[in-house]
């Protein structure tokens, strides 16, 4: 669509790796009838701002500058979407007007989006005199645009004056290609059911043949000319089976929790957090190894936009339509505490982002993990009653 990388990394990127959040956020309000949807949302957001920062900077050998501007902006929405979350839940019930309220932020947050070039452009004039990451953001661009873009391949150019966000280097919209390694268009790559020669490479392709194949039949492969044009039944089809693998995984996690008679915010907060957060996990890390750091950090916060105001969707549903006459009961007493520590975290990811001149390396990463290793850890014992004062409701409850 040649939107700039930190666009492409707020929106298709963030919504399509965190299907497995709002699959579990319907499942938690419509099957299990629990709070395992929200916390596993909140608990995800923690693991997703730190957990995957930590993973970009540990995993990627390349050092990836970030720009002020949307570190700025997707810190900004995200605290909105916190705090907007934090306010409907603190009465343990939810109401259809309040689910419309999230819908509408996550709407205006789109809009901005749209005029995002605008924005930053107006923003950076008015801010640069103050501010000296604006100024400096303001400087690298000039830098950029006399080294002369011009000498970088470009696959398609498309205006920016209807909407402002589309990004002239669109080699940004190649980003299913070139994380497979594939930088030219036109060469298909290699087919699927090719056996590798490799032993252990032979014996995995055989184990995951009847899974690929299925995905073959249903998912056209748009990196490939016949299908190049069918990119958004790619993106969709690929949600799809990203939510029906969550279906699966929820549900497992679920019984295991009620066998072991843990609490379900605990669940949520540890096991379905990192395992709904395994593809925003591998696309993060995969554009920082190509040295594209805005695409990876926005990402990882406009991922967290995307889940946080999305729970309106089911909660709006639920009480508008399934169950007008009763609000859809939530247990905020646990998370509460966290949310609260999703404020301090991006709080801190902006600092620890600032302080490191805003890079993402190694030196980022390890602050980053002991920082989630911290509040998990915490979150946890809240959760289990060891601190504070929080009654432990388990899963069959």
């Amino acid at each position: 669509l040649g939107l700039s990388q930190d666009v492409a990394g707020a929106t298709f990127m963030a919504a399509g790796s965190s299907a497995p959040e709002l699959v579990t956020a319907f499942l938690g309000v419509f099957v299990t009838k629990g709070d395992i949807g929200i916390s596993t949302i909140l608990g995800s957001a923690i693991y997703n701002l730190l957990g995957i920062c930590a993973a970009c900077g540990l995993l990627s050998n390349v050092v990836s500058k970030i720009s002020c501007w949307p570190m700025f902006r997707d810190c900004v929405a995200y605290a909105i979407s916190i705090a907007a979350v934090l306010g409907i839940i603190f009465d343990n019930q939810v109401y259809w007007y309040e689910g419309t309220v999230l819908l509408l932020i996550y709407g205006a947050y789109i809009l901005v989006l749209c005029f995002d070039i605008k924005i930053n452009q107006y923003i950076m004039k008015k801010c640069s005199p103050c501010c000296t990451c604006f100024a400096k953001a303001i400087e690298g661009q000039a830098e950029e645009s006399l080294m002369g873009w011009e000498d970088r391949p470009l696959i398609r150019r498309q205006s920016r004056t209807d909407s402002g966000i589309f990004h002239e280097d669109s080699d940004y919209s190649q980003l299913s290609i070139s994380l497979q390694g594939f930088n030219e268009v036109s060469e298909d790559p290699p087919s699927v059911f090719s056996m590798p020669e490799a032993d252990f490479k032979r014996i995995f392709w055989v184990l995951t043949l009847p899974i690929v194949t299925l995905l073959f039949l249903t998912t056209p492969d748009c990196r490939r000319k016949f299908w190049k044009n069918c990119f958004m039944i790619t993106f969709f089809m690929a949600a799809i089976w990203i939510s029906a693998f969550t279906y699966v995984l929820v549900w497992m996690v679920t019984v295991t929790g009620e066998t072991l008679e843990i609490p379900d915010t605990v669940m949520g907060l540890t096991l379905l957090a990192a395992g709904t957060s395994i593809p925003d996990t591998v696309a993060s890390v995969l554009v920082a190894r190509k040295g594209r750091g805005d695409m990876a950090m926005s990402n990882i916060i406009g991922s967290n936009v995307f889940d946080m105001l999305c729970l309106g969707a089911p909660w709006f549903i639920q009480t508008a339509f399934t169950n007008t006459l009763a609000p859809v009961k939530v247990n905020s007493s646990g998370l509460t505490y966290t949310a609260i520590s999703l404020i301090l975290s991006i709080v801190f990811l902006f600092l620890a982002v600032h302080l490191n001149g805003w890079k993402l390396d190694k030196k980022l990463g390890i602050v980053c993990l002991v920082m989630y290793l911290v509040l998990a850890t915490l979150s946890v014992l809240y959760e289990l009653g060891i601190i504070g004062n929080n009654k432990i409701r388990g899963c069959g409850d």
